[in-house]
């Protein structure tokens, strides 16, 4: 500096050369969509780092198990046949287009696959087996221990080269072994994961639209509206469940779609209560009085305005609704009222475990599939709760 400078061209130099105090970090959150308390939540969210990477975990295992049939399939993926491209995991191909004679192929027999690999090739998944193969490649009783605890010989007894089969490496191996009725482990998990994750979506959302619904109109017009509605929930929910299941059961197959309508009676009622005190907080607010003196509707006031507010409380119970949801298929799977037939069931493979003592590797693979399922989305609830909880986010 200059000697000569002024002390007061000093000052204002400094303040020409210092950046303005600008408005930019609420603007580029304007840009992404989200206000300055969602930013915060955010934070709070992802400062949870348990909460943070099991969210993670979970959409990275539910995406590979959304697209099972490319994981794990006894039918390849595609099929090239006499300069012809075919993909036989999305049609079904008849067996006389490959010599044969019935209605569906089997590409796993002998004299298709070579027929095929004859004029053509195949590109499998890396499980060779879906949920509902059984094993053709041992002689050994089911349930089957897992392929690589056993020698090659005897694994691959079944197969028509032995071990030197295609189906005699890795990918045609029972990493998890059988069930008792020889299907895949490996493979039913893959699916029973994504079967129990969308069954408890399901259910999740539909139940909690029909219980936010039912609340919020009880708070809002409160009165007899909601003397009505608490004494028919009072009734509603004395009425055992587990009865009404075995009911059902004697005149219907149990089905995904026949649970989730059973369970749906009885399960929209969870958020009912938490939703219908923050409709009877809100209701006489402020901005509510001047609304209604603005002449805005009852559903407009109710849903554009109140619902906003009450969704804080409601969002944070969610998770723990969704892992509940799949705890309950689980346990009537495990009963024996839950899923029939070949569906992937992970609460079937509990009870195959239970019954099947010297086949440990069911029992330990289906409890431990369970475990990390709801572990994650309980870490997932927690973190949810710390986002939105007002003294985290207002701090």
């Amino acid at each position: 500096m200059d000697a000569r400078t002024p002390p007061d061209a000093v000052r204002e130099a400094d303040v020409i050369e210092q950046p303005a105090v600008t408005d930019a970090q609420p603007v580029q959150m304007k840009r992404k969509g989200l206000s300055p308390l969602n930013v915060r939540r955010l934070n709070n969210f992802k400062a949870n780092r348990r909460g943070w990477w099991s969210l993670w975990i979970f959409l990275a295992l539910f995406l590979l198990t959304l697209f099972a049939e490319l994981v794990a399939n006894e039918r390849p993926l595609i099929v090239s046949y006499k300069g012809e491209l075919l993909f036989p995991v999305l049609v079904d191909y008849p067996e006389e287009k490959f010599g044969g004679f019935y209605a569906v192929t089997r590409y796993y027999d002998p004299f298709i696959r070579e027929e095929i690999e004859a004029n053509g090739w195949m590109l499998h998944a890396p499980i060779r087996y879906d949920h509902t193969t059984r094993s053709y490649a041992s002689q050994m009783p089911y349930p089957i221990a897992p392929t690589w605890t056993l020698d090659a010989d005897v694994a691959c007894a079944n197969l028509p080269n032995g071990t030197e089969d295609a189906f005699c490496g890795p990918s045609g191996y029972h990493w998890l072994g059988t069930d008792d009725q020889g299907r895949d482990v490996l493979a039913r998990l893959i699916y029973g994961f994504r079967l129990s994750v969308l069954f408890g979506l399901t259910l999740t959302i539909i139940s909690s639209v029909i219980g936010i619904s039912a609340g919020a109109v009880q708070g809002y017009f409160g009165g007899w509206t909601d003397l009505l509605f608490q004494r028919f929930i009072e009734i509603w929910t004395s009425i055992p469940s587990l009865y009404l299941l075995l009911i059902f059961s004697a005149f219907f197959v149990p089905g995904f779609w026949t649970l989730l309508f059973i369970l749906l009676l009885f399960s929209w009622v969870a958020l009912v209560g938490l939703v219908r005190a923050e409709f009877l907080r809100g209701r006489n607010l402020e901005y509510v009085r001047a609304a209604r003196a603005l002449g805005l509707s009852d559903m407009r006031i109710m849903f554009r305005h109140i619902l906003p507010n009450a969704m804080v409380a409601t969002i944070t119970f969610l998770p723990f609704i969704l892992s509940g949801s799949i705890t309950t298929l689980t346990a009537l799977d495990f009963l024996g009222l839950g899923l029939q037939g070949d569906a992937p069931s992970l609460g079937e493979l509990l009870a195959q475990g239970k019954e099947n003592r010297n086949a440990p590797w069911l029992g330990l693979t289906g409890f431990l599939t369970i475990s990390i399922m709801l572990s994650l989305l309980i870490f997932v609830g927690e973190a949810v709760r710390d986002a939105f909880d007002p003294r985290k986010v207002e701090g």
